[in-house]
């Protein structure tokens, strides 16, 4: 048992938890965590410009690394600035963990008007968050944070938060820091997935939907296996993209709308690691197979929006192996299968046609320069909802990052973590108008030298929104055109590279520099010279 002050806890169950980076902004209720971290020397504290963008870099790094995400924020406005990161990690089951400072305990809950004060800071975080913790002794915190941690990181992801008061992080204690333990596992029951294995291999016809569930629970191998012995078309979810190889030849990829004439026909479907969301649903309106199996983490998601007809409760690697364990396949319907891949051709033929040529040319560029393990990350924008989302080629598990939530302006902070997780190049997709939401992170890149690439589709406005009001409203649109800044200057003015592109052949040449530099760099591509 070792003294040490409340920071030095922190620092020492984060070292124990395996945490690399944090990030954050300090703050006085916070400063004796960071000292912490200083001496210590193990951790690597990034300096963001935002508290929202601390939350959503933690979350881009929970994503592509699989482990926590580690935010740090100040109490009371610090706190509630981060909160739609953590919303956006909720939607995302993604791992991340909120350190927020509070007010002393000598002036926590008498609403005095201390510096920072947040009576009601634990109601706001239980309101984005599954745990939350908040030590009242200094010899608490290690073991809170331990609580928290795990939680986050079983079952379903999911963030959490905790506020240690100040006066506690600089108490100094007698404390012997919790082993945190392994990951626990949720696994499927035997039965049932002896059940489901025999359901998939006496069918003719199936098809597998797999979603981000795949992917944090690291289930990519054992979905490919699965896919290969039953002969499976497999469809993702936007979110699940990259689940399996988009160049494989039994991936459908994000296309199971476009499917809808067939999917029904199939005997039986394998959902795993999705909640059905409204969006890859068409509002809950696409029709499944008769016989549905569902797999997934979180049994509160089991039948909250389709009805399966046999439920596996557990975690997505266990499952799929424990299938795969059971299974004794008949050869599938190689009609059935030629039919959805002839339906996925078509669809993705049918937007190449509307991307027009200089989108299709930068989306090849992209991909064909990128490394196969590169990631990309985007941010709801046009380009991203008309061929990012799903033509885009994903190659990696991991790889793939967006706007979970729909939220516009985590683009860049998903990437800077993501980018600092995976030490590899990350090229973010980004409107002008989300990109301002975040536009001060490109400090933070240049400071960290993060290789980025940050591709901002500039129409000077908020398109998508600009699509919508003139389609619904007789051509009329309203404060979604913006006066934008030069993004090129502005980019160079802290420190990034900048370069305004014109037209695909210029993208092309830019992007291929972009990929030979260290460190971040900015193309800001003009819109009105791209063939619409």
């Amino acid at each position: 048992m070792a003294a040490m002050t409340g920071g030095d806890a922190v620092y020492d169950t984060l070292v124990a938890l395996g945490v690399k980076h944090v990030f954050g902004i300090p703050s006085v209720h916070n400063i004796p965590i960071y000292d912490a971290i200083h001496r210590g020397g193990a951790i690597t504290p990034i300096a963001v410009r935002h508290e929202q963008g601390a939350l959503h870099a933690a979350d881009g790094y929970a994503r592509v690394t699989g482990s926590l995400g580690v935010a740090i924020t100040s109490t009371g406005p610090g706190a509630s600035n981060g909160m739609t990161g953590l919303f956006e990690a909720g939607f995302a089951s993604s791992r991340v963990l909120m350190i927020t400072g509070q007010t002393e305990t000598q002036h926590y809950g008498k609403g005095k008007g201390v510096l920072h004060e947040a009576e009601n800071q634990l109601s706001m975080l239980r309101s984005v968050t599954r745990s939350v913790g908040s030590p009242r002794r200094s010899e608490e915190i290690a073991p809170v944070l331990i609580r928290v941690a795990r939680d986050i990181c079983t079952g379903r992801p999911q963030p959490g938060a905790i506020e240690i008061p100040v006066d506690l992080q600089y108490g100094q204690v007698q404390v012997e820091i919790p082993a945190p333990g392994e990951t626990v596992r949720i696994p499927a029951d035997t039965a049932l997935l002896t059940e489901a294995g025999a359901m998939l291999g006496s069918s003719a016809k199936r098809v597998i939907w797999a979603g981000g569930g795949v992917i944090s629970s690291g289930a990519s191998e054992e979905l490919l296996r699965l896919a290969e012995a039953l002969n499976a078309p497999v469809f993702t979810t936007i979110n699940g993209r990259g689940a399996i190889p988009e160049d494989h030849p039994l991936c459908m990829g994000a296309f199971i709308q476009q499917c809808r004439e067939f999917v029904p026909h199939a005997d039986v479907m394998l959902a795993v690691g999705t909640r059905f969301q409204g969006g890859s649903t068409a509002d809950f309106s696409l029709q499944l197979p008769a016989r549905l199996i569902h797999l997934d983490a979180d049994p509160q998601m089991i039948g909250l929006n389709y009805k399966p007809d046999l439920a596996l409760v557990g975690d997505a690697k266990l499952g799929l192996a424990g299938i795969l364990e059971a299974l004794n396949a008949e050869p599938g319907d190689d009609e059935f299968c030629a039919q959805i891949e002839e339906a996925c051709s078509e669809a993705k033929r049918g937007i190449r046609e509307r991307m027009g040529p200089d989108y299709e040319r930068i989306m090849d560029s992209i991909r064909i320069l990128l490394p196969r393990d590169g990631n990309i990350v985007r941010d709801p924008t046009v380009p991203a909802y008309i061929w990012a989302n799903s033509l885009l080629p994903i190659l990696t598990p991991g790889t793939s990052l967006q706007s979970t939530s729909s939220a516009i302006g985590p683009g860049l902070p998903l990437a800077i973590g993501a980018a600092l997780g995976s030490g590899r190049k990350t090229v973010v997709i980004q409107g002008d108008g989300g990109f301002m939401l975040s536009i001060a992170e490109l400090a933070t890149a240049a400071q960290h030298q993060v290789p980025v690439v940050v591709c901002v589709f500039n129409d000077q406005g908020y398109g998508v929104l600009r699509m919508i009001q003139a389609a619904r409203f007789e051509g009329r649109t309203t404060a979604v055109d913006l006066s934008t800044p030069d993004f090129a200057a502005v980019a160079e003015a802290m420190g990034v590279e900048g370069v305004s592109v014109k037209g695909s052949d210029q993208f092309h040449s830019a992007f291929a520099q972009a990929m030979q530099a260290k460190g971040p760099v900015l193309l800001d591509i003009d819109m009105g010279s791209l063939e619409p």
